[in-house]
């Protein structure tokens, strides 16, 4: 039962992640006006807003004008659902467990809107930061030390703004994300995040090259692979390190 509740809690969760990742490029506010067709405006009905489940029955399209629903709405939602059952049965009901699925909604939101639009908004990326905040007091009064979050987010950012000041190969909006990261995951699951980030950006960029999906010239967003390299560090990344370390 707790894994089926964590799964609808991420499945909700992951709708509402939808509408941030559509409004929060355009500007809107995410709370209001009320979820509605983008198309001819009408209203969505509370039955036609169950994840996954109502875009089925619908069969991907509006219910009023017939418009085409992205599948990449179900599959946010579906991605998040799993995403949130993964770090439950990593970490169990725990500080862990919440403050790693808050890092997960934001690095979906960030990701998937510098995929779309090559811009990370600083309003998300401070929001992040000003919800880690209140994780290290969380850490600090339960007489955790902190200081390995500090300098997981100075690690974070910094190294991106080295590579920002040296080549002006990424923008300050990498930095900040990796600022946000660092500040969850801590300096050593940070400094394997930003090794992950690279090589995932470098393969799979020299990928899209190769199939001529991307040119040399073309700007290719770097917080996709950021998302990525934290996820994996999430995941995998005490195991990764124990490894390596051996």
């Amino acid at each position: 039962m707790d894994y089926i509740f964590v799964l609808v809690l991420g499945l909700l969760i992951g709708s509402f992640l939808n509408v941030c990742i559509y409004r929060i490029p355009r500007e809107e506010s995410i709370a209001y006006p009320p979820s509605h067709c983008t198309n001819c405006k009408n209203g969505i009905k509370p039955y036609d807003l169950i994840p996954v489940i109502s875009y089925i029955f619908l069969k991907g399209k509006c219910r009023y004008c017939g418009q085409k629903i992205s599948i990449r709405y179900p599959l946010t939602e579906l991605f998040t659902g799993i995403i949130f059952v993964g770090i439950y049965g990593h970490y169990g009901l725990s500080i862990e467990f919440l403050k790693f699925a808050v890092l997960a909604c934001f690095l979906i939101v960030i990701g998937i809107i510098d995929l779309d639009t090559t811009d990370i908004y600083f309003k998300t990326t401070i929001s992040g930061v000003i919800i880690g905040v209140i994780f290290l007091f969380i850490y600090y009064f339960k007489g955790d030390s902190i200081s390995t979050y500090i300098l997981g987010a100075l690690i974070g950012g910094g190294f991106i703004s080295l590579i920002i000041l040296l080549t002006g190969g990424m923008g300050w909006g990498d930095a900040e994300m990796c600022f946000l990261a660092g500040m969850y995951l801590g300096w050593k699951l940070t400094a394997l995040m930003l090794f992950l980030s690279v090589i995932l950006g470098a393969v799979i960029g020299v990928l899209l090259i190769i199939t001529k999906k991307k040119s040399r010239k073309d700007y290719i967003p770097f917080g996709p692979y950021i998302a990525m390299g934290a996820m994996i560090a999430v995941f995998w990344g005490e195991e990764i390190l124990r490894w390596y370390l051996l």
